[in-house]
C-alpha cells in the first residue's frame, strides 16, 4: 500500500497494493480532519482510498458552515477516472455530505456512520446560524437548532438537542430533507447509545423513504454503540469536540466489525 499526500485541499490518498477496482472518498466528522486511518482500512482490502480536510484549512472556513459540496464532487470525478466504482464513505457530519453528492453520477453508492436524514446548522464565527453546505453557490436549506430548551451538561450531550429541533418545525425538516432516493447502494451504520444526534432514527427515516422509493437500503445497527464505530483494525479516535459520544470501545468495535461484513457484502460482488 503505497500513501501520498493531497495538497489542495490538503489530504491522504492510499493505493492499494492489489486493486479491486473499487475506490473510496472518505470524509469525516465534526473534525473536518483528514480521515487517515479509515482511508487506509479500505486502502488494505483493495479501494484506492482518499480523505481530504473539509474545513479549517487554508482557504476554507474554520467551522462546517457552507461547505460547498463541490470539494467533495471534484475528488469523486477523479477517483472515477482511475476506478471501476466509486464508493463515499462518511461518519457523523461527513455522512451527511456523503448522502448529499451520493447520488451524483459516477458514485455507485454510499456508506454513512452516524447519518443523518436532513441537513443541519452550524454558528458561524458571528454566531450567525448557517447551513452546513451550498451546492452552485447558494446554502442547502437546513433544519435550525433549537437552543432554547438545553441544559448545560459537561461534557454535552446533543442527542435531546436535534430530537427537539427535528420535531419542532416540520417545514424546515421537509425543505432541509437529503434525496437519499437518488443514491444507488446504500449502507447505514448507527448505534442506539449515540449521544450526539439521533442517528437511529434518521436511519429509519432513511430507510421508509427509500422504501417508498422501491430502492433498498442495508442497515447495520447495535443498542449498545454510541456515536464513533470502530472498523477492524482501527484505532479509537479520541479527538474532536469534547462531547459525550456514547457507546463502549467494546460495543463500538463489535458494531465495526459487523459493518465491515457489510461493506466487504455490497461493494464485493463488483458494484
Amino acid at each position: 500500500m503505497r500513501r501520498t499526500g493531497l495538497d489542495d485541499p490538503e489530504g491522504v490518498r492510499f493505493d492499494p497494493d492489489r486493486p479491486t477496482g473499487d475506490a473510496a472518498l472518505v470524509i469525516a466528522g465534526s473534525s473536518g480532519r483528514v480521515d487517515d486511518q479509515r482511508a487506509a482500512r479500505f486502502a488494505r482490502s483493495g479501494f484506492i482510498a482518499e480523505s481530504i480536510r473539509w474545513f479549517g484549512g487554508p482557504g476554507q472556513h474554520a467551522g462546517p458552515w457552507e461547505i460547498p459540496l463541490e470539494g467533495f464532487i471534484d475528488r469523486i470525478e477523479r477517483l472515477r477516472a482511475v476506478s471501476d466504482r466509486v464508493w463515499v464513505v462518511g461518519t457523523s457530519l461527513g455522512a451527511e455530505a456523503a448522502l448529499l453528492v451520493g447520488g451524483q453520477p459516477g458514485v455507485d453508492g454510499v456508506i454513512a456512520f452516524a447519518p443523518s436524514d436532513v441537513v443541519w446548522s452550524w454558528k458561524d464565527d458571528a454566531g450567525v446560524e448557517r447551513s452546513h453546505w451550498t451546492l452552485g453557490g447558494e446554502p442547502l436549506p437546513f433544519v435550525p437548532l433549537d437552543w432554547s430548551a438545553a441544559e448545560p451538561e459537561e461534557p454535552a450531550r446533543f442527542r435531546p438537542l436535534y430530537e427537539r429541533s427535528w420535531r419542532r418545525d416540520p417545514t424546515a425538516v421537509l425543505h432541509a430533507t437529503i434525496p437519499v432516493e437518488r443514491i444507488g447502494k446504500l449502507l447505514l451504520v448507527a448505534g442506539g447509545d449515540d449521544q450526539v444526534w439521533p442517528s437511529t432514527a434518521s436511519a429509519d427515516r432513511i430507510v421508509a423513504r427509500r422504501q417508498a422509493a422501491g430502492s433498498e437500503t442495508i442497515v447495520v445497527t447495535s443498542e449498545d454503540a454510541g456515536h464513533r464505530t470502530v472498523l477492524p483494525g482501527e484505532p479509537v479516535v479520541v479527538g474532536g469536540l469534547p462531547m459525550l459520544r456514547g457507546g463502549t470501545e467494546r460495543a463500538d468495535r463489535t458494531l465495526g466489525a459487523r459493518a465491515w461484513s457489510a461493506v466487504v457484502a455490497m461493494t464485493g460482488d463488483g458494484g
